[in-house]
């Protein structure tokens, strides 16, 4: 499977192709104004990396995000997925990690 290829992937399937062809460790991460313990929302750490390593675009990062994506499409002044959120505002510039979370296996 491409990158290209995994926008049409449920979020669940994307976490495990990143998992196998990646390490991971757990980092804090910021996201806009919002800040991630190492304990907290990893499913979006692993995203918001993997998509940060292979240079993929602002919009095809979201589409990472699969199901929550379009979840938040749906209810655009929730409060739901509060990181993809804040990537919809702030995108790269506002993406910052403490740590290293992926490492190509």
């Amino acid at each position: 499977m491409d990158i290209k290829s995994l926008h049409q992937l449920p979020f669940k399937e994307i976490l495990n192709f990143i998992e196998e062809k990646y390490q991971y460790t757990p980092s804090a991460f910021k996201n806009g104004d919002l800040i991630n313990g190492e304990d907290e929302n990893q499913g979006s750490a692993k995203v918001l990396y993997f998509a940060q390593m292979n240079t993929i675009s602002k919009e095809d990062t979201l589409l990472l995000f699969a199901e929550h994506y379009q979840a938040v499409l749906e209810d655009v002044n929730g409060s739901s997925h509060q990181n993809i959120r804040n990537f919809m505002q702030y995108g790269w510039e506002g993406v910052a990690f403490e740590n290293i979370v992926l490492l190509k296996k």
